[in-house]
C-alpha cells in the first residue's frame, strides 16, 4: 500500500492514527495509553499455572494491564519454563488484549529498531526477504556478524540497506543498551512493572510508509518536532484531526456489518470467536462476466476492510458465483497483491474444498469492533429479537 497522509489525534487517555492512500482512508489504529501495547516489556508476576492440551502447560501472568496475560511454558529456542505462583518473569507483549481475552506474552524478547531487530535469545543473523538488493543485504549481514558480542541474534529490516555501515553498528550498540537497561530494572523493581515501552507508534507508521508519504498531521508542536527528525515531507499542526478529516465518521461506518461496493453488490462481514466470515452479495448480478468483475472489485475492497478494521486470525470469504478454481484464480491473485505489503503478515491460503477462499492474518492488535464495542449482556452478541 502507498500511503500519502497520516493523521494523528490525541484524546484524553487514548490516541489514534489514521492512514490515507489515494483512494481515501486505508487504516485506523487506536491506542489506549493505559493498556499493554504490543512490543512493551514487563516484569510480570505468575498468578497461576494452567494445564493445556498434550501434557503442556502455561501461566497466567499479572502485568498491570487490568487483565491477566497468558504465557506458554514452551517457546522455540528457549528452555521450557517451570515456575510457580508468585515468581517474577520478564515478558514481552506479543498480542494485545482484546474483548474477553487478556494479552499474550512471551519470554523471547525482541527489540525492534529502525534498521535492526535485536534478538537476545537467538544465535543467528538474518535479513528481510523483502530486500531486493541481495548483494548489499549479504554484505550487511556479514557486517552485523562481525560486530556481534557473544551469542546474540539480529534481523536486518527492509530499510537497513539504506543506512550507512556506521548507522548499523551504532544501532546495534543502542539496542544492546536498551536490553541491558531492561535487565537492570528487572533486578531492582517489583512485579508487575513496565520495563520498556516501545517508541511512539506514529513514528513507526512514518517509517513504514516513508517512500510514498507526503504529509503527516499532528496535534502538538512537540510531536511535530519528533516527526521532523524522521520525515522530510510536510508536517501539519491540526487540532482534532480525526474530526477535520472525517475519520470519526469512517470509524462509525467501519463498525457496520455491511459494506456496499461501488458498482453493485455488497460485503457482509461477521466477526466471530472462531473466525471472520465475509460473504460477497452479488446484488442481483447473474452474468458470468459481471460476476467476475464483481468478485475482483470485492477482493480489493476486502483487502481494504481487513486493514481498516484490523481483522485477524482465520478469515473465510465466500465469493459470488461459481467456486471453481479457474474462476477464482484471478481473485486470489488480487488478494495476494493487495495484501503483499501488509505489516500484520497476511497469507492467502487459497481455495478450500468447500469453495471458500481462506486468509490467515497475524493477530497483534484488537479489531476496531473490540476497541469500540462490548458484547450485549442481554443477547450475548446474537443481536436478534423474537418476531
Amino acid at each position: 500500500m502507498k500511503a500519502e497522509k497520516i493523521v494523528y489525534d490525541h484524546n484524553e487517555s487514548s490516541f489514534g492514527i489514521a492512514v490515507f492512500d489515494a483512494d481515501g482512508l486505508a487504516e485506523i489504529d487506536i491506542y489506549n495509553e493505559n493498556r499493554a501495547v504490543e512490543g512493551n516489556v514487563y516484569l510480570g508476576r505468575i498468578v497461576k499455572k494452567i494445564n493445556l492440551a498434550h501434557d503442556k502447560f502455561g501461566f497466567m501472568v499479572e502485568i498491570g494491564d487490568g487483565m491477566e496475560a497468558f504465557l506458554n511454558s514452551y517457546e522455540p529456542a528457549l528452555k521450557e519454563a517451570n515456575m510457580s505462583e508468585g515468581q517474577s518473569v520478564v515478558v514481552q507483549v506479543a498480542q494485545e488484549k482484546r474483548a474477553e481475552k487478556g494479552a499474550k506474552v512471551v519470554r523471547n524478547v525482541q527489540l525492534v529498531g529502525v534498521n535492526l531487530v535485536y534478538c537476545p535469545f537467538k544465535y543467528d543473523v538474518e535479513y528481510s526477504r523483502k530486500i531486493e538488493d541481495v548483494v548489499k543485504a549479504e554484505k550487511y549481514q556479514h557486517l552485523v556478524r562481525e560486530n556481534c558480542v557473544g551469542q546474540e541474534g539480529w534481523i536486518l529490516r527492509t530499510i537497513a540497506v539504506e543506512a550507512s555501515e556506521q548507522e548499523i553498528i551504532d544501532e546495534m550498540k543502542h539496542l544492546r543498551e536498551i536490553y541491558e537497561n531492561i535487565r537492570k530494572k528487572a533486578r531492582t523493581m517489583s512485579a508487575p512493572a513496565l520495563l520498556f515501552a516501545k517508541e511512539s507508534p506514529l513514528l513507526e507508521y512514518v517509517r513504514r510508509y516513508h517512500d510514498s508519504l507526503r504529509e503527516v498531521v499532528v496535534d502538538s508542536p512537540n510531536l511535530a518536532e519528533e516527526v521532523k527528525n524522521v520525515f522530510a515531507g510536510t508536517v501539519t499542526l491540526q487540532r482534532e484531526g480525526f474530526e477535520e478529516y472525517g475519520v470519526d465518521d469512517a470509524i462509525v461506518e467501519a463498525l457496520n456489518r455491511t459494506v456496499k461496493l461501488k458498482h453493485s453488490g455488497a460485503l457482509h462481514i461477521e466477526e466471530t470467536r472462531a473466525c471472520v466470515a465475509i460473504d460477497v452479495d452479488s446484488g442481483g448480478v447473474h452474468g458470468g462476466g459481471e460476476v467476475d468483475a464483481l468478485n475482483l472489485e470485492a477482493a480489493k475492497e476486502i483487502a481494504r476492510q481487513i486493514r481498516l478494521r484490523n481483522l485477524a486470525g482465520k478469515i473465510v470469504v465466500d465469493f459470488a458465483g461459481s467456486s471453481e478454481y479457474r474462476f477464482m484464480k484471478a481473485v486470489i491473485d488480487v488478494l495476494e497483491e493487495e495484501l503483499a505489503d501488509d505489516a500484520a503478515h497476511s497469507r492467502v491460503l487459497g481455495l478450500s474444498r468447500g469453495g471458500n477462499i481462506e486468509i490467515l492474518r497475524q493477530r497483534r492488535r484488537p479489531t476496531l469492533r473490540d476497541l469500540y464495542t462490548v458484547e450485549c449482556p442481554t443477547c450475548s452478541g446474537t443481536g436478534r429479537v423474537e418476531p
